[in-house]
């Protein structure tokens, strides 16, 4: 289906005046609905219009954005999209786009060097024999480590505007929650049952058959790796649970704001209102909601609609009409058959666009700003794509 031309807010203004006053931008919704590449699109319009390094940071494992970005590869380390990407599209930008996309293991070693008390215990973590397998599943460990890298990048003062492309949206809640996770994980009771027999030779009568039965299924060399490195990484708690309690900050604070993205479909829409109840609860700055792929609004209008109803109607004398004087019988009669179902099809795209307006109304109650996207004829594929795309629901 061709695309709409136009979009409609129900704000006075779209994203370029939310994301003007803002320095850390993390864009959330569920997968399939456009999420990264909307947020790569607002950072090539921040890039292009309000000047200053914009950096756009995806956690989301897919690459699609280093395809729409014209750039080859990319991760951790952040790495300028080229300027002439900005004129080829007959863009002049006011300031820089760069990106990067997260490395776990590669961001979980620069957090060790970091904040490992001593050199001996920064090497003896990134050496113990479960660090590689651990930091890649133990407690969500890419929720926590995203949080860490966008807590790094904004704290480091080089950016104006960070945009981070979130995973889906329950994963989002993972994310979100991460830091205080971590926190209560390295206090737990079940960490301190596991570092037993390391911190001391002695076990209590309760401990004793755990570790007995453990024992005889993992090998007594498993359970010291294991307690080795646990105790190792308790020589850090202290920082967790002070960078943690800092993220937060960092994600209550007014320079901070988020932006729900989605489509209208009822699966997506289901997830949206969850993610929005749970920034509600946490107390987080909801900026804008993206709605994407939604359908044109003169589906919506009434003299159309009897226009449409009307051509079903008379579809046998219209084609009649259209088909020309030596025409046959047989062609009239097709003419008039494809008539109805264009009228058919109307009818039902205006009925889904009708509970598309309903979804609309409901989720548009609790954002300053919505922005709603037509259905595209092709897929953004580069950056003069994006920067189309990003016109939409610049301004």
């Amino acid at each position: 289906m061709a695309a709409a031309r136009s979009t409609t807010t129900t704000s006075t203004h779209g994203l370029e005046q939310l994301l003007a006053s803002k320095e850390l931008v993390v864009t959330c919704g569920s997968g399939g609905v456009g999420k990264t590449t909307t947020a790569a699109a607002a950072g090539a319009m921040a890039a292009a219009h309000l000047g200053g390094k914009v950096l756009v940071l995806t956690v989301d494992p897919a690459r699609r954005l280093a395809t729409a970005l014209g750039l080859e590869r990319f991760g951790n380390k952040e790495v300028q999209v080229p300027p002439e990407l900005f004129h080829d599209a007959g863009v002049t930008p006011r300031g820089e786009l760069w990106a990067a996309m997260l490395d776990t293991k590669q961001s979980w070693d620069d957090l060790v060097r970091r904040h490992a008390p001593d050199p001996d215990t920064r090497d003896a973590i990134l050496r113990n024999p479960l660090y590689n397998n651990i930091t890649g599943k133990f407690v969500q460990s890419h929720d926590y480590i995203a949080m860490e890298r966008l807590h790094d990048l904004h704290a480091s003062g080089q950016w104006d505007l960070v945009i981070v492309d979130t995973p889906p949206t329950r994963n989002a809640v993972d994310f979100l929650d991460a830091p205080e996770r971590m926190a209560d994980f390295f206090s737990s009771r079940l960490l301190r049952w596991l570092t037993i027999p390391a911190r001391s030779r002695l076990m209590s009568t309760a401990s004793k058959p755990f570790y007995t039965v453990a024992d005889r299924i993992l090998g007594s060399q498993f359970l010291e790796d294991i307690a080795e490195f646990f105790i190792l990484f308790q020589t850090m708690y202290d920082g967790f649970v002070e960078r943690a309690e800092s993220v937060q900050r960092t994600l209550q604070d007014p320079c901070t704001t988020f932006i729900v993205v989605s489509t209208l479909e009822p699966a997506p829409s289901r997830e949206s209102e969850f993610f929005l109840k749970a920034l509600e609860e946490r107390e987080l700055n909801l900026g804008g909601l993206v709605l994407n792929k939604v359908l044109p609004e003169y589906l919506l209008d009434h003299e159309t609609g009897q226009v449409a109803e009307r051509l079903g109607e008379q579809s046998a004398e219209v084609a009649d009409r259209l088909v020309a004087a030596d025409g046959d019988v047989g062609e009239a009669q097709q003419v008039a058959r494809v008539l109805g179902e264009v009228s058919d099809s109307f009818a039902n795209f205006r009925v889904v666009a009708q509970r598309e307006a309903e979804q609309k109304a409901r989720l548009s109650q609790r954002a300053d700003v919505v922005v709603t996207v037509p259905y595209l004829e092709s897929d953004v594929a580069d950056l003069a794509g994006l920067l189309a795309l990003g016109s939409q629901v610049w301004s």
